[in-house]
């Protein structure tokens, strides 16, 4: 399974980006797909989740400003962010889940990240 994502950039505080990924490859089973970021010397932090019916999960931090969508027949998730935050500032990784018959063998990918850097 490939992920590539796109629609990092500099942008300032209030402004507003879009991030988008596409899966490709063995996705016949995907299941959740969502975004993570890691800020300079933190860990990766969950942002945003989707199921594929539609179930969201938003951290806390963004609940309000962004917005997680898919579309699955592209196999894409978009992430919409407003409002945005110096320290909103991050590496943002997209992150999909290929479900097994057995939770335990659900296989997990990462896309290679996409910098977003929000000025003050």
């Amino acid at each position: 399974v490939q992920l590539q994502a796109s629609g990092g950039g500099l942008v300032q505080a209030g402004g507003s980006l879009r991030l988008s990924c596409t899966a490709s490859g063995d996705i016949d089973r995907l299941s959740i797909m969502g975004w993570y970021r890691q800020a300079p010397g933190k860990q990766r932090e969950l942002v945003a989740t989707i199921t594929r019916g539609g179930i969201t999960n938003y951290a806390g931090s963004v609940k309000g400003r962004f917005t997680i969508s898919r579309d699955n027949a592209k196999n894409t998730v978009a992430l919409q962010m407003g409002s945005l935050k110096p320290e909103d500032t991050a590496v943002y990784y997209c992150k999909s889940v290929v479900a097994a018959l057995s939770p335990k063998y659900d296989r997990h990918y990462w896309g290679q990240g996409t910098l977003v850097t929000v000025s003050s």
